[in-house]
């Protein structure tokens, strides 16, 4: 079994996941009420320009404002549109208050932060990701052979200059073997959207001037790669909506959709919703018995390795290598599932084999090269720490799927039920001395009420001879542990 492609829709939510060799790999999530906007261009203006940060806060017509920094703005003059080079890298001399301004979000909002912005627009298509501001022509480096590389680039110039068509292009991965044919007509398209861009900057700012595709459509264009074997879809009005894509832009994919019409859902079947509940719990159990402990962050992420019921037949350094080799297959897989971003740091159990360093690191680097977004690993660290960064361009699994927890506010524990009660068991001693009445009423949680009455009655009793008070206790269903109450009466 290869690589598939399953599309779940629902009038609420679309979710797309990517299954190799059965099991898997990568999950995307749409939500009718809350669509990604990363690709989606806006005609913004500039509400505040910060020259001590470089960078300026673009009202693009979202809840928060865009940030927008001057390494991600295109060199042009007064009208915006034509490029030259200016001799001053002070945004204070690029940009002003009041300024409608052409932008591109290249990352999702992420928590307090609004979306990161760039002028330096683009729009993709099958094969091609067109740059009407930059007068450059990139090919991917998935595509690895140095003659086919050659014959692209002379295939789009010259369809180029037929079409008398200015700007920039990057070969995608898909356009490995591509023709005349397919490059002209993905050209025609990108000409067509690039020109109602232009004549939807007539609006008043802010307004979105180009909105990237449905979640389906994107997935079927960016995530179909060589060895996709089918693409399964449980809605037939998305198959059909897909199936007339596929003949306009993606001929050679439309023979492997399918429509999913069975009584089961789709990912309750292929086991997909049980690996989405896995991906969100902090331990991911190993095949020898080891196990990973994730820990997202807002600054960072760390995985950590641990042997835990694997001892291994041989010396010790072998079952270490053996639980570490496990665990750079198993980090990268929930890196991409999981999709965490930014500064990941793994703290591989201590290897002293040098060999077995590489063939770990190795290991990794193998099974991140998997991964279509933009990564960096470095070497094992003198403390055997391996740091590795990955593009964050939208919100992790745990943050489009879960929100901050209203007892612990995201501090990943509460206190204890003992700890609580001699809080309690304090602020009854302040009350006693404070107010004339003789009892006083405890409101607190189950758990809390039957340890006070339980385990903690001794020191109960003796409170109330030394307050001079007696307590009574009284279970409030609703309140969380941390929350109680004591009431004169």
């Amino acid at each position: 079994m290869g690589e598939e492609l399953l599309v779940n829709v629902t009038p609420v939510e679309t979710r797309v996941a990517v299954l190799e060799q059965g099991m898997l790999q990568d999950l995307h999530i749409e939500r009718s009420a809350h669509r990604g906007i990363v690709g989606n261009i806006y005609l913004g203006r500039v509400v505040r320009v910060l020259p001590g940060m470089q960078a300026a806060f673009v009202d693009i017509g979202a809840e928060r404002t865009g940030f927008l920094h001057v390494s991600d703005i295109h060199p042009r003059d007064h009208d915006g549109w034509e490029r030259r080079e200016l001799q001053s890298n002070d945004i204070g001399e690029q940009l002003y208050e009041g300024q409608s301004l052409l932008v591109q979000v290249s990352k999702e909002p992420l928590g307090s932060k609004g979306a990161r912005l760039t002028t330096q627009l683009s729009m993709s298509s099958r094969y091609l990701v067109y740059m009407p501001r930059t007068p450059h022509i990139g090919i991917s480096q998935q595509i690895e052979n140095d003659d086919e590389r050659s014959r692209l680039r002379g295939v789009l110039d010259q369809v180029c200059s037929e079409m008398d068509m200015a700007g920039g292009f990057i070969l995608r991965t898909a356009a490995e073997g591509a023709g005349r044919d397919e490059l002209r007509g993905d050209l025609r398209f990108l000409q067509r959207l690039w020109t109602a861009v232009q004549q939807r900057v007539e609006n008043s700012a802010p307004v979105c001037v180009y909105e990237d595709w449905q979640l389906y459509h994107r997935s079927i264009r960016d995530l179909a790669r060589p060895g996709l074997e089918r693409i399964r879809v449980d809605s037939r009005e998305t198959f059909e909506k897909l199936g007339e894509f596929c003949h306009h832009y993606i001929p050679e994919l439309a023979g492997l959709l399918e429509h999913y019409a069975e009584e089961r859902p789709l990912f309750e079947v292929l086991g997909v919703e049980d690996e989405i509940a896995r991906a969100l719990e902090r331990k991911v159990p190993l095949p020898s018995g080891g196990y990973l402990v994730i820990d997202e962050t807002e600054a960072m992420t760390t995985v950590d390795v641990n042997t835990g019921g694997f001892v291994g037949r041989n010396d010790q350094e072998e079952t270490v290598f053996r639980t570490n080799l496990e665990a750079a297959e198993a980090a990268a897989r929930q890196v991409r599932l999981r999709n965490l971003g930014g500064i990941i740091i793994i703290d591989f159990i201590d290897m002293q084999d040098v060999e077995h360093q590489r063939q770990v690191i190795g290991s990794l680097e193998k099974a991140m090269s998997r991964d279509p977004a933009r990564n960096t690993i470095s070497a094992v660290s003198s403390l055997g720490l391996v740091e590795m960064t990955r593009k964050r361009t939208r919100e992790s699994l745990a943050q489009s799927l879960c929100e901050e927890c209203p007892t612990c506010a995201g501090a990943g524990s509460v206190k204890s039920t003992q700890t609580l009660c001699y809080e309690i068991l304090r602020e009854i001693l302040r009350k006693a001395g404070t107010y004339a009445g003789d009892i006083l009423m405890v409101q607190a949680s189950q758990e809390v009420v039957d340890h006070l009455l339980a385990e903690d009655a001794q020191a109960v009793a003796d409170l109330e001879i030394f307050a001079g008070k007696t307590l009574h206790f009284q279970v409030e269903p609703e309140y969380s542990r941390e929350r109680f109450d004591i009431i004169l009466l």
